[in-house]
C-alpha cells in the first residue's frame, strides 16, 4: 500500500509537468511539494526501527542536488551578469553581419545557437537566439522555421560539454563518461544541425538587415567575460589532469568574479556583482530539486529496479534511441536521473548515445524541452499543431545524429 502511494505521488509529479501548459500550475511547486511529502511519508512509516537508514540515504540523495545545484548556480550567475551587462548582443553584433541572405541567416543562427548553448544553459541560449531573431525583419512562416532550428540547435550544443545540459552534467558527474569521451558528440550534433539548416533552407530566398543597438560596457565586464571562458576552459583541463571535480572549478571561478566586484565596484554601477546571483533562474534549480527528490525516494522503495529490468530487454542502442524519442512526451531530467539510479551496465558507447538521445530527443515536439516551450512563449506563429508539421525532418535529423554517434563512438573508443 505504501509503495502503491508513493509510485502514484511520482506519477502526479510527471502529469503535472506533462499538462502545465493545459493547468497553468507551476511544474516546479507541484514536483517540489510532492518529493518532500515522499520523503516525509517514509520517515513517517520507518519510525522507531529503520529512521536512520532512511535519514543517511536523504543525506546521499541531498549530497548529489547540492553538487548539482552548486554548479548550476555558478553558470547561470556568470550568464546572468554578462546578459544584464549586454555583452551576449555585443557578441552577436560582432559575429553577423548588418545584411545577409536568409540562407546565411539561417546557418549562422543555427552555428551561433548551438555553440552558444554548449557554454550557456538552454534557456540563456534559447532566449539569446530568439531575441537574435527576432531582431531581423523576416517573413512569419520563415521565422517560425527558423525558431524550430534553433530550438533543435540549443538542444543539440549541450550535450558535448557539461555546461550545456543539465542530463549531460548528470551522466558526468556520475562517472560514466570523461571530458574527452563528451567531446566526442560535438560531430554528430554539428552535423545533424547543418543537415536541417540545410533542409530548412529550400525555398529561402531574399536579403535580411538588422538595427544595431548601442551598449555600454566597462573593462570590468570584459574581464570577467574572458574569466567565464578561462573558468570553462580550466573545468576541463583540471577534470582531465587531476579528476578535480567541476562544481570546485566553477566555484573558483566565481569567486574571483565576486572578488573583482569587490575590488572594483564603483556607487555609479546599478548592484554589486554578488547580487547578479538573484537574477539567476531559481524556478530552474527547485524544479530540479524536487524531480531528484523523487528520483531518490523510487530508488529507495526499489521501483527503479523494475526501470532497469525493462531497459535490459532489448539492446541498449535500441533502447537508448527510444528512450530519446520519448523524451520528447517525458521530461528529459528526470527520466535520465531514474536511469541513472538504475545503474545498467553500458559501455563507453552506450552511454555516449543515451547522452545524445536524452539530449536532443526533446526537440522533437515543441513541449518536449525548456528550449521548446521557451520559444512558443516568444513567436506566436509557433504552436504545438504548427510544429508537428516538422515532426519528419527533425525525426530524420535526430535519427543520423544519433546513427552518427554511434558509428564514429565505434571508430574512435
Amino acid at each position: 500500500m505504501l509503495t502503491l502511494f508513493l509510485v502514484s505521488l511520482a506519477v502526479l509529479a510527471l502529469l503535472s509537468i506533462i499538462t502545465e501548459e493545459l493547468t497553468h500550475i507551476n511544474k516546479t511547486k507541484t514536483t517540489l511539494f510532492l518529493g518532500c511529502v515522499a520523503w516525509i511519508t517514509l520517515f513517517i512509516d520507518a519510525a522507531g526501527h529503520n529512521s536512520q537508514h532512511i535519514a543517511a540515504e536523504l543525506n546521499e540523495n541531498l549530497l548529489e542536488i547540492a553538487t548539482l545545484w552548486l554548479f548550476l548556480m555558478s553558470t547561470m550567475t556568470f550568464v546572468a551578469y554578462l546578459n544584464a551587462k549586454g555583452l551576449i548582443q555585443v557578441l552577436i553584433e560582432k559575429l553577423f553581419p548588418a545584411e545577409l541572405s536568409v540562407r546565411q541567416l539561417m546557418l549562422m543562427i543555427a552555428i551561433f545557437s548551438l555553440f552558444l548553448s554548449a557554454i550557456c544553459d538552454n534557456v540563456t541560449a534559447t532566449l539569446v537566439s530568439i531575441g537574435l531573431l527576432s531582431s531581423f525583419k523576416l517573413h512569419w512562416r520563415m521565422r517560425r522555421r527558423i525558431s524550430v532550428l534553433i530550438i533543435f540547435a540549443v538542444n543539440s550544443g549541450g550535450v558535448a560539454l557539461i555546461t550545456g545540459d543539465v542530463t549531460t552534467l548528470m551522466i558526468f558527474l556520475e562517472g560514466h563518461l570523461n571530458m574527452s569521451q563528451l567531446l566526442l558528440l560535438l560531430l554528430p550534433a554539428v552535423s545533424s544541425v547543418a543537415l536541417l539548416a540545410l533542409l530548412f533552407s529550400r525555398g529561402a530566398r531574399g536579403q535580411v538587415m538588422t538595427t544595431p543597438v548601442n551598449y555600454t560596457y566597462t573593462a570590468l565586464d570584459l574581464v570577467i567575460a574572458g574569466v567565464f571562458v578561462l573558468t570553462i576552459i580550466m573545468t576541463m583541463v583540471l577534470n582531465l589532469l587531476y579528476a578535480i571535480p567541476p562544481v570546485l572549478t566553477f566555484l573558483t571561478g566565481l569567486s574571483v568574479m565576486f572578488l573583482l566586484g569587490q575590488f572594483s565596484h564603483s556607487n555609479t554601477e546599478e548592484m554589486r556583482i554578488l547580487e547578479y546571483v538573484r537574477r539567476i533562474e531559481f524556478d530552474t534549480l527547485l524544479f530540479f530539486l524536487g524531480i531528484l527528490l523523487l528520483v531518490g525516494m523510487l530508488k529507495q522503495i526499489g521501483t527503479l529496479d523494475m526501470l532497469a529490468s525493462a531497459y535490459s530487454q532489448v539492446s541498449p542502442t535500441l533502447a537508448n534511441y527510444i528512450l530519446g524519442i520519448v523524451s520528447a512526451l517525458l521530461d528529459n531530467v528526470p527520466m535520465t536521473a531514474a536511469l541513472l539510479k538504475a545503474d545498467p551496465h553500458l559501455n563507453a558507447e552506450q552511454w555516449l548515445g543515451l547522452t545524445y538521445a536524452v539530449g536532443v530527443g526533446g526537440s522533437l515536439l515543441v513541449i518536449g524541452s525548456a528550449s521548446g516551450i521557451i520559444a512558443m512563449s516568444k513567436i506566436k506563429e509557433l504552436t504545438f499543431v504548427s510544429y508537428l508539421k516538422y515532426l519528419p525532418s527533425l525525426l530524420l535529423c535526430y535519427s543520423a545524429g544519433y546513427a552518427l554517434t554511434i558509428w564514429f563512438a565505434r571508430v574512435m573508443l
